[in-house]
């Protein structure tokens, strides 16, 4: 069994020993510590909101989060079966404390996770999710008197307002859309964006062919959005003679597109298609991670912009598009982060967007992934074993790749003349991430395997 202590927030298994998975009382203790942190923070409101998706452990899982945090005196607003984004939402609305999201994003089933928001309905900095996790090690909690306990509310009317704000967007074009007569296959992966997205796109008019909706937390099939997992929707989408295909992860911040011959527009093309919209209409910078595409920076150039790229993860992604006042940004995983309503991916914004610059350009999705530069990203993993020294590793590749551009701020990234490889320690896994591009899947992948043949060598 797997538990995996970060940052951003504890994830794991269910089931096993205390410390070895997420038990129920790593659950309270992480809870504990994350209360106690809020309330040393001072702010004005008692409320945290937890959402969860729709994982066979989620109940079980916002049993046990909300009665810790009654316990720790905190009010706690339960929105219920939700998405990722549409909790981040919520908390600004309330101007909440904090909020927890109850969801392990992409992991199989059998995972499940605590992210972990402050007062503006964004990730925890890494300095206060260091201070969270000493707080958990420290088992220091102190726990209200009865008089004390917190106050338990739900409502659900947060996924509806979630959507509102989307179509209130300047950039969505809700009659736009309408005329366009659109027609979608929606992958849900039997979570909750199978009723998230259906709503959205009845309120634009958009046809929708449901395959795995059902938020029942069966996963038919491996829920990353990854080609290899997207077979069914790739038949549908051609069989139904629909004009593209939507899939998201289970909590619904990572967005990839089928186009209407099937193929792949790519996770990582979703973020570059958005911020080509975004930057004809609103011109300015952009950011995403290392391991993310060139193909944004190509995009950015076009449009006059400066682009950026941060280390991998939503927290550092969003530090340096407030930084450098970036109008779109976000992961080649999918996420797309638009500050205009909020700093946190979200795939009902990509959605929106995505179907206004369709209709606006009368372009079918192939001849808009077309339009853009081929790039191929390889995306690879490696078990991480305890036996394994990344340090070592990462140290001795330096060396042997010295005359190449080396970047470590986050793992090792080497770029080569018809390339790059990043190296990572992923923070959601025990795996190192093996991510190479190049002009062509047989580079990328080329790349990749050179670099996973020198790894072996050194362990």
């Amino acid at each position: 069994m797997t538990l995996i202590k970060s940052i951003s927030g504890i994830r794991g298994t269910i089931g096993g020993e205390v410390g070895d998975a997420l038990t129920p009382l790593d659950i309270v203790r992480f809870t504990a510590s994350y209360a106690t942190f809020i309330r040393k923070q001072g702010g004005s409101s008692n409320t945290i909101i937890i959402g969860r998706d729709a994982r066979i452990s989620g109940q079980m899982l916002s049993s046990i989060v909300s009665g810790t945090l009654l316990g720790c005196g905190f009010d706690v607003l339960d929105i219920g079966l939700s998405t990722t984004p549409t909790v981040e939402v919520a908390v600004q609305i309330e101007k909440s404390a904090g909020g927890i999201i109850l969801t392990a994003s992409h992991n199989p089933k059998q995972w499940n996770a605590l992210k972990l928001l402050n007062g503006e309905g964004e990730f925890l900095s890494a300095t206060d999710g260091e201070d969270i996790l000493a707080l958990a090690e420290s088992d220091n909690f102190s726990f209200a008197e009865v008089d004390d306990l917190g106050k338990y509310t739900f409502d659900d009317s947060f996924n509806n307002k979630h959507i509102d704000a989307v179509l209130n967007l300047k950039l969505v074009d809700v009659d736009l859309v309408k005329s366009a007569g659109f027609k979608v296959v929606l992958d849900a992966v039997n979570s909750t964006g199978g009723f998230m997205i259906p709503r959205l796109l009845e309120k634009m008019g958009v046809e929708c062919v449901k395959l795995f909706c059902e938020p029942n937390g069966q996963f038919p099939h491996n829920p990353e959005p990854l080609p290899e997992n997207l077979t069914e929707i790739s038949a549908l989408v051609v069989k139904e003679k629909a004009d593209f295909g939507i899939v998201v992860d289970p909590d619904v911040d990572r967005l990839a597109m089928v186009c209407e011959d099937g193929s792949m527009f790519g996770e990582e093309y979703t973020l570059v298609a958005v911020a080509d919209f975004v930057l004809s209409k609103t011109p300015g910078n952009t950011v995403s991670n290392l391991s993310s595409t060139r193909a944004l920076r190509d995009v950015t150039v076009s449009h006059n912009g400066s682009y950026q790229a941060s280390a991998v993860g939503e927290v550092n992604v969003v530090d340096m598009m407030k930084a450098t006042n970036a109008v779109i940004g976000g992961e080649g995983n999918g996420g797309v982060i638009y500050p205009e309503m909020h700093y946190g991916r979200d795939a009902l914004i990509g959605v929106a967007l995505f179907l206004t610059q369709l209709a606006e350009r009368k372009i079918s999705a192939k001849a808009l992934r077309d339009s853009y530069p081929n790039y191929f990203i390889s995306k690879n993993k490696m078990k991480l074993t305890p036996e394994i020294d990344l340090n070592f590793i990462f140290t001795a590749l330096k060396e042997k790749f010295k005359r190449e551009k080396i970047t470590i701020i986050d793992g090792l990234k080497i770029d080569f003349k018809e390339g790059w490889v990043h190296l990572r320690k992923s923070n959601t896994e025990p795996i190192i991430r093996i991510y190479s591009e190049s002009k062509g899947e047989d580079k990328a992948n080329a790349l990749a395997e050179n670099m996973i043949y020198e790894i072996k060598k050194l362990i």
